[in-house]
């Protein structure tokens, strides 16, 4: 709020300043970052950023005048590496932090801004996370045939936990499909871990697969799966 303040009528806390403040990063103690739409210079400890703001992109928290969770989101767009930021994406959904003007339509907003891509790219990814079960076992089907992969048995029931999505019983192998639509809750991923451990003490070996590994790296996936299968 100091820094705030001490910028002047029209200054917005923003940019990693802003994320400390709606806890989305850590703060570091690097300088105060304040946007304001005219051009000023650095003040102690404030680093003072020029820009315009519309009123949809500003919000007061506490009192103190921020930029709103998306806005802030596509300003550490321009300075977080990719996975830094995708984890703040992560956090605010996972926190449910929506703004009335969202992310997306920011992204048409500005759409040669620094960082825009890399933000479309990881919302790219979210949306191919809500891939259905049976699509991603299709999927996972092509795959085993296109490699030439022997047939494993599908849904295939395995003692004493129940239906598993691949089973190659000779090697004792099986893959589980890790889709954030069927295991995206805490307490799906609690109940995972406890049926792998349950089957590993049973004599099986359990490697679990995500929709990015299968379209991304489908050539290192296949070499894996040979060398499980020894063949």
């Amino acid at each position: 709020m100091a820094a705030v303040l001490a910028v002047g009528p029209g200054a917005v806390l923003s940019h990693r300043s802003a994320a400390a403040l709606w806890r989305l990063l850590a703060d570091d103690g690097r300088e105060v970052e304040v946007t304001v739409e005219r051009r000023l210079r650095d003040r102690d400890g404030i680093r003072v950023r020029s820009g315009r703001l519309p009123t949809d992109e500003v919000i007061t928290v506490d009192g103190i005048r921020v930029t709103t969770v998306a806005r802030t989101i596509l300003d550490l767009a321009g300075l977080l590496p990719r996975p830094r930021l995708e984890r703040v994406i992560d956090d605010a959904q996972l926190r449910q932090l929506a703004d009335s003007t969202s992310l997306r339509t920011l992204l048409q907003r500005y759409p040669r801004r620094r960082g825009v891509g890399i933000i479309n790219a990881i919302l790219a990814d979210y949306v191919a996370a809500t891939i259905t079960r049976e699509e991603f076992e299709a999927c996972f089907l092509a795959f085993l045939i296109a490699n030439s992969l022997p047939r494993a048995l599908v849904n295939h029931h395995i003692p004493p936990v129940g239906e598993c999505d691949f089973v190659w019983p000779e090697a004792r192998l099986i893959v589980e499909l890790d889709g954030y639509s069927t295991h995206g809750t805490r307490r799906s991923f609690e109940a995972d871990r406890a049926r792998d451990r349950a089957l590993h003490v049973a004599g099986w070996r359990v490697i679990r697969i995500t929709w990015r590994q299968l379209r991304d790296e489908p050539k290192r996936l296949a070499a894996d799966l040979r060398a499980l299968l020894g063949v």
